[in-house]
């Protein structure tokens, strides 16, 4: 899954008060390839408010739309898919909801996690936490040596999540993975469309 690459998931927090949808545009701008919308903290009617407006700005990029965890609100908004973790709705149910054309991503951990996440019917792996990460502090800390088992093990596209930063990046180039989940990185930045293309170009390089 190409559009995998650079997969940005969005945190207002970190932004500071800043434009939400102007930085969002500003990173879709810098070439962010599929764009997730998390936010733990919003209600429904903002949730959905959020998504139909990035949904237009994602078909505007021509770029892939995930939902975290709503299945319902990724249905209103006609996203391109969903991710679900280990704690959120089963995977094979949400694949019933969404039906088989929907993208539907799963958070593993482990290999045990990874197979079932397959069975369930799973288009691609969030693998994570990599590195300890400020924008989830309970996050479990996966190993290289355990990425690597699900990568060997299990057929399926892998994006790694947790605590990535550009100079951590060449620590995955043995390891061919589909790409690399991030916020903080891009979103914590000053000039986020600088920011962003720096990533695209160091990730094409890689």
């Amino acid at each position: 899954m190409e559009e995998l690459k650079l997969y940005l998931i969005t945190d207002s927090d970190i932004l500071k008060g800043r434009d939400f949808y102007n930085e969002i545009e500003n990173a879709l701008k810098g070439g962010v390839t599929m764009l997730q919308l998390r936010e733990k903290d919003a209600l429904g009617k903002e949730f959905l408010e959020k998504a139909i407006k990035l949904r237009e700005l994602t078909k505007k990029y021509n770029v892939k739309f995930i939902i975290n965890d709503r299945v319902d609100i990724a249905l209103l908004c006609d996203a391109d898919g969903v991710h679900v973790g280990q704690d959120d709705l089963p995977a094979d149910k949400v694949r019933e909801l969404i039906g088989k054309d929907k993208i539907l991503g799963v958070s593993a951990r482990n290999i045990e996690e990874a197979i079932k996440a397959k069975e369930m019917g799973a288009d691609y792996l969030g693998v994570g936490a990599m590195f300890t990460t400020s924008t989830k502090s309970d996050a479990v800390v996966v190993s290289f040596k355990e990425l690597n088992n699900i990568k060997k093990n299990v057929d399926l596209p892998i994006v790694v999540i947790g605590g990535i930063t550009l100079d951590n990046l060449d620590r995955f180039k043995e390891y061919n993975i589909d790409g690399y989940s991030v916020i903080s990185a891009i979103l914590g930045r000053n000039d986020i469309q600088k920011e962003t293309e720096k990533w695209i170009e160091v990730i094409n390089n890689n």
